[in-house]
């Protein structure tokens, strides 16, 4: 059986065919046929099947899809091309044999849209195969999401080779996949949200309902995962699945290596084959390669449904990292799936959770290696090191909260709590990250300011839909962020908390699940809400103060923290490495920690530091700016350590490392015992008694040592540790090192630390290395174990040094320095030897030494030898013998020297033949060859051993003598010293008989090589010399002889017989055939040569040619080593004649022209050469006729010089252009010749599909019908001559129209198009002529006539209606103003968009047409309620705050070029309600003295007083009164000795008139009374006649004094006063508005970002990634070419209405019907289209009213049809043949409502009545017999049939009449554009829909840029040197008017109860008026 997934074999499928599979039980096999179903009914394809498996008529089956779905009409009709059904006896029967069904697996087209997202698995430094792991798990958590009981997911990795692996299998127990949805999982990017909707594919989506934490199992999402995972483990993938409910088993399979086939194959890439087959059928398993397989297989009959992933080929770095990372990527996915596996609250190990909070999802992993190895399990619920468990288990609080964004977007969120215990941090770490470098064991230098908790981690890490995204994380949010300014809790603690996001699918994640697209850019907009939860239920609080008190509750509670005490300065610490690090340092005399006091002074121990230290506190060190007392977390202690005669330095270290259980008595007797004891000396001991005494010279090589060494106190006891009592005291080591002092420098040859033995003290054992020649130091240094160091205490530790020296030893080996090489045989050489000692020193040669030189292939020997120092050489030394195979040679030869500790060494030698000596040919004797052979002599050159030898320039030659003419042959011997001479062949002339010759050899150059002769016989050669063609027929004796290059005549396509032919070699001897001569004969005239013929002698016969006069050249050759060959040519001659050919000069001619050039006419033979039979008395009988021929100038003649017949004067005069056929005959001979006529010149113009006239249009707008002009002949054919021009000309002088072109030249069909885009004329009729020209020749046209009426739809006035009698107070709102758009028609526009219209408000007098620039814009109001589409409302306006003159004006954009305005309205904008009393300046502040001076008592000289409103506009129009002053003190006006006015008044009265009083020269009486610098105050009560509201007085404070000069001093300080109270004032606000502004400014970017992403996404959504179109350019460019794919469409051909609608647009007008509905079906157009002809020109209007007045326009004319005289109402009845739901009968044909059929482009709800009263309930159905059949299924039911359409054009009638023309719908071409057009595709829709929201997205773009530059401007402004300056100005100010108010107020005054008067305080509505506050822009803020 076929593997599944590999295509079956091709199956020629014609177009609309299925397979049908046969697996009834009696089906011995599944054999497949193929049946078509192209225009084939049900009932039609059950008697195909029947036929094709030869069913008979009363045996049952069943047809199913291979989901089991069963086959009836309404199935049938969903069949598609290629489909696989199954033939069956029932539906729920067993397969008996699998099934292969074909598939195709497309890449869905997001694979296109989608490519620019980033790569699958961008591992950021992490293995990506667990992510793999997780896409695979994801898809089992989706199908297994509506398992009622346990959810198992098994990951099966089966790395067992014996039983078929390495394969990965995951495994689930969900609901299993049919065929058609595992053929939607083989598509690549096909989503849950675009799959197919196959009924057997459950793909319609469905958002799961909220659950905590999304944990809804809805992950399995994009399509694409489950792929890229399979091939990213191994290389293929099976799936096997089998759906619940089913019982088949559905198998697929993909692999690289079969796409890889079929690329090779040129095969469809992405298709393949589903096996269907039942469970536990192993039959297709490879059991020697899948034996895994086969035990998986067989599980399958024990479950109702699964689906399980069978990965192969596993890649081997993927196996590797599975064994042995194994805890590390199942502990990565229990992260993942943490939640989905321990449940919504954790794996919470301290506690039980509740029963619900549990889950029931198992995720098993088995990994099965190699037997005999056991499997590994796991269940990851049993995971405990991951890093969610870490958390959950760490932490001790929780602080749960949401995120809402609107709609379905929703966050859940929990920050936990890790508190700090006493010296650590217990934020988790991650156990398997890498671990730190390993600390110093000594800490004396290591510094910790605080542990790092979190340090620069995200607080959250993010799950979507319950699983990590683990590439995305979230930094912190606002309020839970580290605070800039004080905090209520430590900063440190903000590293204490860590935190989890559960976000919903509302969140985009990318493709691979590793990042969210836009989460944290979301999360931080302003309009997400924040909401705590606490115990379940959501608080609607202040988040940030809620998470401030929980930290605080947290840090009081849970934290174990160092209390800082006594703080007293800050240090700079320079044993810190950092810089930045080492300062500040605050210093403490106490800290508190863990219930105990440590103060300065105190002596302490530490713990876990190398080595223990004890020693006195001097003080705690804490990083920071801090003071007085403070909590930390940790800090550093210094220590003056103890004793200080040992220790007299200060260390630093981790207050943490204070040993808290020391006590102060052992501290200090620890402190005693150091000074105990000391090292002193060293004794050295040689055990061996071999000393080495001071400058001792050894031999080198001679061993020294062994060596004890002991360490010795002043007292002369032992010692091997430090004076300490304690275990952890320091060890002394011996160190030892010998130095050898080299030429080139010290250099240490031993290095030993000795370590101390209870019974050896420190032991050296020998040191034999001493073998370099030199003076040596031998050095032993007491050194401290852990530290190396040779000093304690500032002094030295004992030490002793030995100076020797050593010298070279006695020869004991040689070497060979050079070794000669190459030698040559026989020729002497000379070998040198050196004697060295046994450690390489150059030494003496024993005197007495004898060499021995020995070689196993060679002889050799030597004469002598000298010698020198040190070396021996060997002379004369000479080697002999033969050499093997004459080579060269490598021969190894040994060299003995006797008496040696090393006595022999060998060498390599290479060996080369002596000088050349001998030369030697081969053969010896004589030969004997044939003529045209080579000889073949082989030459060597010798040596005198027989060894063939080279030598430059050696070349040996033959010369051959006794012939003419012999050439000298030679060879170069120089590399190989043998060769071969003639071995070319000798080639004699004439060689007739024997002749002989001699060959003799030498070498030029070698006068020692003797010469050699060899005799050669030249024989006559046997192969064939000549080949002989002769022509002999059978049964007779006469031969023809074919001469060489022979000249033959021969009838023209006839056959050239009886060829033979012979061969004859050299001596003319015939060659006898055989096979192999046979073969080598070639002919040039047929490949098609029989060898059984050419062994006869027989040649192929010789087919003539048919071409007449030519010659042909034909060859016989016989190749083989040569080609010997022979030739003759044939020239052919005519055949009997045959036929006619007629021979046109041009073939076209115009319609009454005539034809150009000369017809010939030859008789010719059967083959075409020309014949002799025709000749100028053949004339007569020659005749020419054709259709319309114009006879009269028809001549036919005879010419001499071509031997041919004319015919000249062919002409047509009428008819129809085209091709015409020429007749010619002669005799019985007849021939037919075409000429194509066209058209005959223009004359006229004609106007084609002309409309009715008079054509209505609207004016000032086109037509969208364009003119078709047609360019004519004299006989109203078509004419396309391009030279002629066509132009518009209007014939009524008011007429105005605009087209494209007013004038072009007619297209090459001779037409030419014109589109009326603008018609500009006064109501009425108006004509329009077209009007060609030639060569300044005029050619008439047609004249158009244009009724032309007013355009209900083009806006000319904008009508503004408001109630004018209304009072628009200031800050009040605006009446609401009605504007209404008007039309030329009078009545209002319709469609317009609010966002086109807007209002403008400016202050002052109108402006010309237009307002000025500064003018306030307000946009239409949004519409409440219902109302009317032709009016616009602006309603809740507010009036502006200052009073005065305003104008409005509206104003409409209408296209992108025109506004239309509405005329300026005045407005006059009166105060608002009175409620304050204010002065028009404000005064200065008062100084007034008890002087007899009036100046010096005046308070006010002039005051002006106004009513004003809350708005400071002057209010007091009407009101009148008074104004009344008086004093006030702190105690009020009661209070004593209050000063009085001039005249001793306590009160003045000032006259009020319309709002308005002027208060002059008021002052103090002389003498008044007053405390001496109190401060009073003055109030201005105003008193108004009749009823007002209350009015706010005015106050305004003065200060009093007794003196003068105290009044000049204050009055100056208090002036200085409020001239800085101004300046501070002017300063502060520029800096507030520069804030507001930034604020403002920052504002806006945010709301164009956000705008910009949104549009992003939306792009995305609809298939456009504009994430790398960087610049505005980029995404215009994408914008043009959607425009242009846009207009693609638009052009391509569409059937279309061609019928005017001059009254769609009108007031409460639809249209005519014809424009009203689209049909996409062509055939289903036409006949809807013909049953509605006669409506199909009515016009559809909404009233009677406008229904007559189209009525009365067109005189009666046009039919018109008012929706409000038609009765409608919904109709939802089903098809009669359904009844109660269920089916009367089964109907074929596919019946359907034809209303249902019809697609309304607008007005739907109308459209529907309209249509319900034309067609009723009209069906349609497929074809005649079908309709007929439903008929009478519907009668016999009991029911009314109503009248049936076909698509092929019949209609029966309600009555059940059918047939006849008018019961035939005609051809389409006839229907004359009556015809419903059709829709736009789809495609139109999404690329208008993306053009929009690019044009959106650029503005958008371009607006955040925008924002962008001006933020990053103001911002840059702020920092400016100007802003600077003015805020130190204003910083300077304040200083100076704090100063000011100091000595203002801290003037000494006399006891006064008004003295404690408080600086003066100017209320609110005592202030000036001041301007309405504004906007500042950056150009209002430069000084």
């Amino acid at each position: 059986m076929a593997e599944c997934g590999a295509p079956r074999p091709q199956t020629s499928h014609v177009r609309g065919s299925v397979s049908v599979f046969d697996c009834r039980p009696d089906s011995k096999a599944a054999s497949e046929k193929v049946v078509g179903v192209d225009g084939v009914d049900y009932n039609e394809f059950l008697r195909a099947v029947r036929k094709e498996f030869s069913i008979s008529g009363n045996e049952t089956f069943v047809l199913t899809t291979t989901d089991r779905r069963e086959i009836n009409a309404d199935v049938y009709g969903e069949l598609t091309d290629g489909k696989t059904l199954h033939l069956l006896h029932s539906v729920d029967q067993e397969l008996v044999v699998a099934t292969q069904e074909r598939i195709k697996y497309l890449p869905h087209y997001h694979t296109i849209v989608q490519s620019g997202q980033y790569e699958y698995y961008a591992s950021e430094g992490h293995n990506a195969l667990p992510y793999a792991f997780a896409e695979l798990i994801d898809n089992a958590l989706s199908a297994t999401s509506k398992n009622p009981q346990i959810r198992s997911i098994d990951i099966r990795l089966l790395f067992d080779d014996s039983q078929g692996g390495p394969a990965v299998v995951v495994m689930d127990n969900g609901r299993g996949m049919t065929s058609k949805e595992l053929n939607n999982w083989a598509v690549y990017r096909l989503s849950k949200f675009n799959r197919g909707t196959f009924q057997s594919d459950h793909s319609g989506y469905v958002r799961p309902k909220p659950v905590p934490r999304s944990l809804n199992s809805d992950i399995s999402y994009f399509g694409v995962g489950g792929k890229q995972a399979v091939f990213y483990i191994g290389q293929s993938v099976r799936i096997i699945s089998k759906p619940l409910g089913s019982p088949d088993v559905h198998e697929f399979v993909m692999s690289k290596e079969d796409f890889q086939k079929k690329e090779q194959n040129k095969e469809e890439i992405y298709s393949g084959v589903i096996l269907n087959r039942k469970p536990g059928d192993d039959s297709h398993v490879n059991m020697t390669e899948e034996r895994f397989l086969q035990s998986l297989v067989r599980e399958e009959e024990t479950k109702d449904s699964f689906t399980a992933v069978v990965i192969t080929a596993v890649q081997p770095e993927h196996v590797t990292y599975l064994k042995q990372d194994f805890n590390l990527w199942t502990r990565e996915l229990a992260h993942i799936y943490h939640y989905y596996v321990h449940g919504i609250h954790g794996n919470d190990m301290r506690s039980t959770r509740i029963v619900d909070s549990t889950s029931n999802i198992d995720i098993h992993i088995c990994l099965i290696d190699r037997s005999p190895r056991l499997p590994r399990l796991l269940n990851l619920r049993e995971v405990d090191k991951d890093m969610q468990t870490l958390y959950i288990n760490s932490s001790v609080a929780e602080f749960e909260f949401k995120a809402s964004r609107g709609s379905d977007a929703l966050v859940e969120g929990v920050i936990r709590y890790h508190p700090f215990l006493y010296d650590r941090e217990t934020y988790p770490e991650d156990p398997y990250a890498q671990a730190p470098a390993p600390e110093n064991d000594d800490d004396d230098d290591c510094f910790v300011l605080q542990a790092d908790g979190r340090g620069k981690r995200p607080i959250f890490q993010c799950y979507w839909n319950g699983r990590l995204i683990p590439y995305s994380s979230v930094d912190e949010f606002e309020w839970c962020a580290r605070p800039k300014k004080g905090c209520a809790v430590p900063l440190e603690c903000y590293n204490r908390i860590s935190g989890v996001l559960f976000t919903n699918d509302c969140f985009q994640v990318s493709t691979n699940k590793l990042t969210y697209m836009d989460l944290e850019l979301q999360l931080r907009d302003k309009d997400t809400i924040f909401t705590r939860v606490l115990h379940g239920q959501e608080q609607r609080v202040k988040i940030n103060r809620e998470f401030m008190a929980w930290m605080k509750d947290c840090h009081e509670r849970y934290d174990k923290q160092v209390k800082f005490l006594e703080c007293h300065g800050s240090t700079t610490r320079t044993d810190v490495p950092t810089k930045r690090l080492q300062s500040p340092w605050a210093c403490f005399k106490a800290i508190k920690w863990d219930g105990k006091t440590y103060k300065s002074g105190q002596n302490v121990k530490s713990v876990k530091t190398q080595p223990i230290l004890f020693g006195s506190i001097v003080q705690f060190l804490l990083y920071g700016d801090h003071e007085g007392d403070v909590y930390a977390t940790g800090g550093h202690v210094q220590i003056a350590l103890e004793p200080k005669e040992l220790y007299n330095e200060v260390r630093t270290i981790p207050i943490s490392k204070i040993d808290r259980q020391a006590t102060a008595a052992s501290i200090k007797k620890s402190i005693e015992d150091e000074l105990a004891k000391l090292p002193d000396q060293l004794r050295i001991k040689w055990p061996e008694g071999n000393p080495w005494p001071e400058k001792a010279v050894q031999p080198a090589g001679t061993p020294m040592g062994p060596i004890q060494v002991e360490i010795l106190n002043k007292k002369g006891e032992s010692m091997s540790r430090l004076p300490v009592a304690n275990v952890n005291a320091k060890k002394l080591l011996i160190d030892l090192k010998v130095i050898w002092h080299s030429p080139k420098g010290d250099i240490q040859t031993n290095s030993h630390i000795g370590v101390h033995s209870p019974k050896w003290e420190y032991w050296f054992k020998v040191m034999e290395n001493l073998n370099k020649l030199g003076k040596y130091t031998l050095h032993l240094q007491t050194i401290l174990s852990e530290t190396l160091v040779s000093e304690w205490a500032g002094k030295r530790l004992p030490h002793y040094t030995l100076h020797f020296s050593i010298k070279e030893n006695s020869a004991a080996t040689f070497v060979l320095p050079a070794v000669p090489s190459p030698v040559q045989v026989g020729v002497p050489f000379s070998l040198p030897v050196e004697f060295k000692d046994e450690f390489g020193h150059s030494a003496q040669p024993p005197s007495d030494i004898k060499p021995q030189i020995e070689c196993s292939s060679l002889e050799l020997s030597y004469e002598r030898t000298t010698s020198s120092d040190t070396a021996l050489i060997i002379q004369d030394l000479r080697a002999r013998g033969r050499l093997k195979d004459h080579q060269e040679k490598v021969h190894t030869v040994k060299v003995i020297m006797p008496g040696l500790r090393q006595d022999s060494q060998s060498f390599q030698m290479s060996v080369h033949p002596g000088p050349p000596h001998l030369l030697v040919v081969m053969p010896e004797g004589e030969v004997s060859i044939e003529n045209g052979t080579a000889a073949g002599f082989s030459v060597e050159v010798q040596d005198e051993f027989q060894n063939i030898t080279t030598h430059s320039k050696l070349i040996v030659r033959c010369q051959l003598l006794g012939a003419p003419d012999l050439t000298v042959d030679a060879v170069d011997c120089s590399n190989t010293g043998s060769g071969m001479l003639l071995t070319k062949p000798i080639q004699l002339k004439s060689v007739g008989v024997e002749q002989v010759l001699t060959a003799k050899f030498g070498i030029p150059n070698q006068k020692v090589v003797s010469c050699v002769e060899r005799t050669l016989r030249v024989l006559p050669s046997s192969r064939v010399s000549r080949v002989e063609v002769y022509r002999q027929e059978e049964d007779s004796e006469d031969i023809m002889v074919l001469q060489n290059m022979e000249r033959i005549d021969w009838t023209a396509g006839d056959t050239l017989e009886c060829l033979r032919f012979r061969l004859y070699d050299e001596g003319g001897r015939l060659v006898p055939l055989t096979a192999t001569l046979a073969n080598n004969i070639k002919v040039n005239w047929t490949s098609e040569v029989k060898v059984d013929d050419l062994l006869k002698g027989m040649l192929p016969s010789v087919l003539v040619p048919t071409k007449a006069q030519r010659e042909h050249f034909y060859q016989v050759a016989f190749r083989d080593q040569h080609t010997v060959d022979t030739s003759f040519t044939i020239v052919a001659r005519p055949d009997e004649p045959e036929r006619l050919r007629v021979t046109l000069s041009e073939t076209t001619v115009r319609m009454g022209e005539i034809l150009a050039g000369n017809i010939y006419v030859e008789v010719i033979d059967q083959y075409g050469n020309k014949s002799d039979a025709l000749s100028a008395d053949s004339l007569q009988s020659i005749s020419v006729s054709s259709e319309k021929l114009d006879t009269s100038t028809l001549k036919v003649e005879w010419q001499n010089s071509t031997e041919n017949v004319v015919v000249r004067g062919v002409r047509f005069s009428a008819g129809i252009p085209g091709p015409r056929e020429l007749c010619f005959k002669y005799q019985e001979f007849e021939e037919f010749a075409r000429v194509k006529v066209t058209p005959g010149p223009p004359v006229k113009i004609t106007l084609l599909d002309a409309p009715e006239m008079p054509i209505h249009v609207f004016n000032g707008r086109g037509l969208n019908t364009p003119f078709l002009l047609q360019l004519c002949d004299g006989w109203d054919n078509p004419v396309p001559d391009q030279r002629v021009v066509i132009a518009i000309k209007t014939l009524s002088p008011q007429l105005k129209v605009k087209s494209s072109v007013m004038s072009q030249p007619v297209d090459p069909e001779g037409r030419a198009s014109f589109k009326l885009e603008t018609v500009t004329a006064a109501r009425g009729e108006h004509e329009v002529e077209f009007r060609g020209s030639f060569s300044r020749n005029s050619i008439p046209g047609p004249v158009v006539k244009l009724n032309v009426m007013a355009d209900p739809s083009n806006p000319v006035t904008l009508n503004v209606e408001y109630d004018s009698d209304a009072v628009l107070t200031a800050g009040d709102t605006f009446p609401v103003f009605k504007v209404t758009v008007v039309s030329e028609e009078g009545g209002p526009v319709k469609g317009i968009s609010p966002a086109d219209l807007s209002m403008l408000l400016w202050q002052g007098s109108a402006s010309g047409t237009r307002p000025p620039p500064g003018a306030t814009t307000f946009k239409c109001s949004k519409p409440t309620g219902k109302r009317q589409d032709d009016h616009f409302y602006f309603r809740d306006k507010d009036i502006p705050e200052r009073v005065g003159k305003y104008m409005v004006q509206f104003v409409l954009v209408v296209g992108k070029t025109r506004w239309l305005w509405s005329s300026q309205i005045a407005l006059d904008v009166v105060p608002n309600k009175p409620v304050k009393l204010v002065p028009e300046t404000t005064p200065p502040t008062p100084v007034v003295s008890n002087s007899n001076t009036l100046a010096n008592r005046t308070l006010l000289e002039r005051l002006c007083l106004n009513v004003m409103d809350k708005y400071n506009n002057p209010a007091g129009m009407g009101f009148n009164g008074q104004v009344v002053v008086k004093v006030l003190s702190a105690e009020g006006e009661d209070a004593k000795d209050l000063p009085r006015f001039h005249p001793k008044a306590k009160t003045l009265s000032y006259s009020l008139t319309n709002g308005l009083s002027t208060i002059t020269n008021l002052a103090l009486m002389e003498n008044s009374p007053g405390d001496d610098g109190a401060e009073y105050k003055l109030q201005f009560c105003p008193v108004i006649q009749g009823t007002a509201p209350p009015l706010t007085p005015f106050t305004i404070t003065f200060r009093f004094y007794n003196d003068a000069e105290s009044q000049k001093v204050m009055a100056a300080m208090s002036k200085k006063r409020d001239q800085l109270s101004r300046s501070i004032e002017m300063y502060k606000d520029i800096l507030e508005t520069n804030k507001q502004l930034i604020s403002e400014l920052k504002g806006q970017l945010n709301d164009a970002t956000k705008k910009e992403s949104q549009l992003r996404t939306e792009l995305n959504k609809i298939g456009l990634d504009v994430s790398k179109l960087s610049g505005k350019s980029a995404v215009e460019g994408l914008m043009a070419q959607k425009k242009v794919d846009l207009e693609r469409i638009l052009s391509q051909p569409r059937r279309k209405c061609t019928m005017p609608d001059p009254f769609k647009g009108s007031p409460d007008v639809l249209g005519k019907i014809a424009h009203l509905a689209q049909v996409e079906d062509d055939d289903v157009a036409k006949v809807i289209s013909w049953h509605l002809l006669g409506d199909m020109d009515c016009v559809v209007t909404v009233t009677t009213a406008a229904a007559r007045k189209i009525y009365d326009e067109t005189q009666g004319r046009q039919q018109v049809m008012p929706l409000e005289t038609v009765f409608w109402r919904p109709n939802n009845r089903p098809l009669p043949h359904i009844r109660n739901g269920g089916n009367l009968f089964r109907p074929v044909g596919n019946p359907v409502f034809v209303r249902d059929l019809l697609i309304f482009p607008e007005h739907a709800e109308n459209c529907n009545m309209v249509f319900a009263s034309l067609l009723g309930d009209t069906i349609l159905v497929d074809d005649l017999d079908s309709a007929n059949h439903y008929r009478r299924g519907v009668v016999q039911s009991k029911v009314q049939c109503p009248t049936l359409l076909t698509r092929q054009g019949e209609r029966i009638r309600s009555n059940g009449k059918f047939g006849g023309l008018q019961n035939k719908a005609p051809p389409i071409e006839k229907l004359r554009g009556q015809v419903f057009g059709a829709p736009l595709p789809k495609e139109y829709q999404t690329t208008c829909k993306q053009i929009e929201l690019l044009q959106q997205f650029c503005v958008a773009k371009q607006k955040t840029w925008d924002r962008q530059e001006d933020y990053d401007s103001h911002v840059q402004y702020l920092k400016s040197p100007e802003m600077k300056e003015k805020r130190q100005e204003l910083e300077q100010q304040e200083e100076e008017l704090r100063d000011v108010e100091k000595k203002l107020y801290s003037t000494p005054v006399r006891s006064s109860r008004a003295s404690a008067a408080k600086p003066r305080v100017l209320d609110e509505a005592s202030s000036p008026p001041t301007k309405r506050p504004r906007r500042k822009l950056r150009s209002d803020l430069d000084p």
